[in-house]
């Protein structure tokens, strides 16, 4: 199988024949691959071409010729595609004896998945190599699915026509080149697409507990602060926590206790207590700083949760 090839562009990630892989947490590695690749290397199978695609996706192309060797993987972290380009008829993985490779045969492998391959003769392949929440997030914004509770399955030597045939277009591309990575990237994203409905499976036993992450937390936070003058639609914060409004409704009562709904309008609240212990606005202002339709729409909502009218409020605090 032919490829073509050019000088590296300046902002490339490409690794020759023999040349050494990016080590966890250097400056242009967004993850660490050494498992996978260290692991491949010292099993005398050669690293051809080696490129970071940007967002968190990687691609290597590999050969190795050799009469008999075992390969051990162990909980490497990152998920990784394998597509057979050339040979490969006498791979086997110990746990599948007898079930052997070929060109365009497929292995779908999670991060956490353990394996043990004898390794026999010529074999030419490509590697996709990209990270759980890859899979996670494509859960909720494709499937609407608890992004938790969906994981790669650990498959060998299966068989989809049009994963393959994007994997094996992959070899032809210039990796080098702006164009030809940017033209690999989105094959790349269209194939987890693809392998998330084909290989995508629920986690046995998997316990969801907690809500939104700290950062999302704090995320919202900052945005329904800012925006508490105005209407907030509940697709507006699924927008900011990147999730399907199904899927954020849920996460967010957990995480905040309460309703989105319910927990901005205790913010407008606690909002309107602070303007009218702090300041002198009148009331028409304050409603307005504090999201509400009118004066006469914030006296209610303040009487039905603090038991005072605004004004008797603010006459208390002031007399105290």
């Amino acid at each position: 199988m032919s490829r073509r090839s050019s000088p590296p562009a300046p902002d490339a990630v490409l690794l020759p024949a023999g040349a050494p892989i990016p080590q966890a947490g250097s400056a242009d590695t967004p993850f660490g691959l050494q498992s996978v690749c260290h692991t491949l290397r010292d099993a005398n199978a050669t690293l051809e071409r080696f490129a970071w695609l940007g967002d968190h996706l990687a691609v290597a192309e590999w050969t190795r010729l050799t009469e008999e060797a075992e390969t051990v993987y162990e909980q490497p972290g990152h998920h990784t595609l394998s597509c057979y380009l050339d040979g490969g008829y006498r791979t086997e993985r110990q746990k599948l004896p007898g079930r052997f490779g070929a060109p365009s045969r497929l292995c779908a492998l999670p991060g956490d998945h353990e394996s043990r391959w004898w390794v026999r003769g010529h074999m030419h392949f490509i590697h996709l190599y990209f990270l759980p929440e890859h899979f996670t997030q494509r859960a909720v914004q494709e499937l609407d699915r608890e992004p938790r509770e969906m994981t790669l399955a650990d498959r060998t030597y299966f068989e989809d026509a049009r994963i393959a045939s994007l994997c094996q277009s992959l070899v032809f591309e210039q990796w080098d080149d702006p164009d030809g990575r940017l033209r690999t990237n989105e094959t790349a994203h269209e194939v987890l697409s693809l392998l998330l409905r084909s290989q995508g499976v629920r986690r046995i036993g998997a316990a969801l507990k907690g809500g939104l992450s700290v950062a999302i937390r704090r995320r919202l936070r900052d945005y329904i602060d800012s925006h508490l003058t105005q209407p907030i639609t509940l697709g507006e914060l699924a927008g900011v926590a990147g999730l399907s409004e199904f899927h954020f409704a849920r996460m967010f009562r957990t995480s905040f206790g309460l309703p989105p709904h319910a927990w901005i309008a205790q913010q407008r609240l606690e909002r309107a207590r602070t303007l009218l212990r702090t300041t002198a606005l009148p009331l028409v202002q304050v409603a307005a700083e504090c999201g509400y339709a009118n004066a006469s729409h914030f006296s209610h909502r303040f009487r039905e949760a603090f038991g005072v009218a605004p004004v008797v409020f603010r006459q208390a605090v002031q007399a105290a």
